[in-house]
This record gives structure tokens, C-alpha cells and sequence, in this order.
């Protein structure tokens, strides 16, 4: 449940900078909400990033739909996922 919570968060604040980029707001915030949207891409790049260079080659590649959506939620999508590997492996990787 949380989780879904902090994904509609994720569309709400990804939906108000872009909105910021279609009709700009006044010029402090619009700058404020510019250097956010750089910075939001920046680290949501980043954890995608490092998220595909620690999988293992039994692990797979991850789709593009995958992708797009932990580019999108962010912590939120790693949380779910890691949330169902827990569920399919236990016992954990060591056993």
C-alpha cells in the first residue's frame, strides 16, 4: 500500500515539473523547478544505472517497460522489486 502511495507521489511531482516546462510558473520557482526536473533525472538515471550493473548474469536482463519504470518511481519500483525477489528466493542467495 505504501508503496503505491509513494508512486502517485512520483507521478504527481513528475506531472508538476514538467507542467513547469509546458507553462512555465514565475521566475524564482520556475528555476528552483528547473534545477529539480535536472536533478530528479540525474539521480532516477543513476539508480538505473547502478541497479543494472550489480544484477548477476542468472538474474537476467531487465525488460524496457521495467526499466522505464524505475526510471519513472524510483526508489518506489526498487522497493516493489526487491519486495517480489524476496518472495520468489526465501532462503536467500547464499542457500
Amino acid at each position: 500500500m505504501w508503496i503505491n502511495l509513494g508512486r502517485v507521489l512520483m507521478l504527481l511531482i513528475w506531472g508538476f515539473l514538467v507542467f513547469n516546462l509546458i507553462h512555465p510558473f514565475p521566475r524564482p520557482l520556475k528555476y528552483f523547478l528547473d534545477i529539480a526536473m535536472i536533478f530528479m533525472v540525474i539521480m532516477h538515471g543513476l539508480q538505473l544505472t547502478l541497479l543494472k550493473a550489480t544484477l548477476t548474469r542468472d538474474e537476467g536482463k531487465l525488460s524496457r517497460l521495467f526499466q522505464a519504470r524505475m526510471f519513472l518511481f524510483g526508489v518506489f519500483e526498487m522497493l516493489a522489486w526487491q519486495k517480489k525477489q524476496r518472495a520468489h528466493n526465501p532462503a536467500g542467495p547464499d542457500k
